[in-house]
């Protein structure tokens, strides 16, 4: 059964409760709180009263691809034709259509947990079943060959990448992602998509490596999805681009063409000047999270029952709670996972976070930082009082 977004339907909470006239801290949001650079605004002012409000090529304007594949060349090192690019309604929609584009019933796709909530269902509405790899905290919650190898049937046919990852923040080194390289080059009937949204999200100097750039023999089965709107603030303009072999791209662009023909003729522009413009804008936003992130892991890391990874990327945490589970609750509920956690932090303490079942590992919890320092303080203190209440 196809289930709502988690982290929609938590948000759809969040904004009941506050209607209501409770006070809720919110850490479940999965967007920039900061608004779209003032530049990137102008240029879709401009585009508008230019008079480019029509409708564009399915595939995107040709600025825009033009401007993703100059960004590919730039920051990625990979050469990447205009022709082999698609735009569409966000990353979402691509990683929607590159499935339906080449999945048959009971394909597989490897999707290592934690994952991002929706990839499960999206596989699942296009035939596909998905092979839930858990990659654990001992493993920095990342796919190693092993795991890689010991998933792959005869049946696979996608294994789907995240870095920085939502939920973890989790990297790969070029060495991890050149052995994962190793495995997949020895079973050519799998493909890879690397979901890389959070890709200038990263912290302490890090560095982000891809696995087409690192075994380019892979080229013709990587997908690469991405999109505009985590590193520029522009979750609400819905534009993504996707990358890969000309088959693929044109398949999802037939399907573009049959379903939301085209994305938004203004947005496109915005893009094209966000990719081509001055990048001092991201660098801002990255050291804006980066300070967040170091405060929000430094006040949770204090809290007994709570365990944290430091992310490396992206803008969540990741808190192990298991020495919460099997608590109690002032009003003599007993904790008996993430998710009553999650609830009894939203209870007792008006503060809304994920569980991690939702992501596919428990018990943990996933907190976002993308929200002001004074709010992560302030949700920080509740929390910590909501566990030192718990018996």
């Amino acid at each position: 059964m196809l289930k709502p977004s988690a982290s929609i339907a938590a948000k759809a909470i969040v904004n009941d409760l506050r209607a209501q006239g409770r006070k809720v801290v919110d850490f479940t949001i999965g967007e920039p709180d900061l608004d779209t650079p003032p530049a990137i605004v102008d240029a879709g002012i401009a585009a508008m009263r230019s008079g480019d409000t029509h409708y564009t090529a399915s595939n995107g304007t040709a600025p825009l691809r033009a401007a993703i594949s100059a960004k590919y060349a730039r920051e990625n090192g990979l050469d990447i034709a205009p022709e082999d690019i698609v735009v569409g309604v966000g990353a979402k929609q691509l990683i929607f259509e590159a499935f339906a584009a080449t999945l048959d019933d009971g394909d597989e796709v490897i999707v290592p947990a934690p994952y991002w909530v929706s990839y499960p269902d999206i596989v699942r509405l296009n035939g596909g079943e998905p092979v839930i790899v858990p990659c654990p905290a001992d493993a920095d919650f990342k796919l190693t060959p092993e795991t890689l190898e010991a998933a792959l049937t005869e049946r696979t046919r996608w294994v789907i990448l995240c870095a920085p990852s939502n939920p973890t923040g989790a990297t790969y080194t070029t060495a991890e992602l050149a052995g994962l390289a190793e495995v997949l080059m020895r079973h050519p009937q799998v493909a890879v998509m690397t979901d890389d949204i959070y890709e200038h999200l990263i912290y302490d100097g890090a560095k982000v490596d891809n696995i087409l750039r690192v075994e380019p023999r892979l080229a013709g089965r990587v997908v690469l999805i991405n999109g505009m709107s985590k590193a520029y603030a522009m979750t609400g303009w819905r534009i993504g681009f996707a990358a890969g072999p000309s088959h693929v791209i044109g398949a999802i662009t037939k399907l573009l063409g049959q379903s939301t023909t085209c994305a938004c003729s203004f947005a496109q522009a915005a893009a094209a000047e966000a990719l081509n413009g001055d990048q001092s804008a991201v660098a801002d936003m990255v050291a804006i999270y980066q300070r967040r992130r170091d405060l929000m892991y430094r006040r949770l890391s204090d809290i007994p029952g709570l365990s944290c990874a430091k992310p490396e990327g992206a803008f969540y945490i990741y808190p192990d709670v298991s020495a919460l589970i099997g608590r109690t609750a002032p009003d003599g509920t007993v904790l008996g996972s993430d998710r009553d956690v999650a609830l009894y932090f939203l209870r007792e303490a008006g503060v809304a976070v994920m569980d991690g079942e939702a992501y596919g590992m428990s018990p943990y919890l996933r907190l976002s930082f993308a929200t002001s320092e004074e709010t992560i303080n302030e949700g920080c203190t509740l929390i910590a009082q909501a566990c030192a209440a718990l018996s």
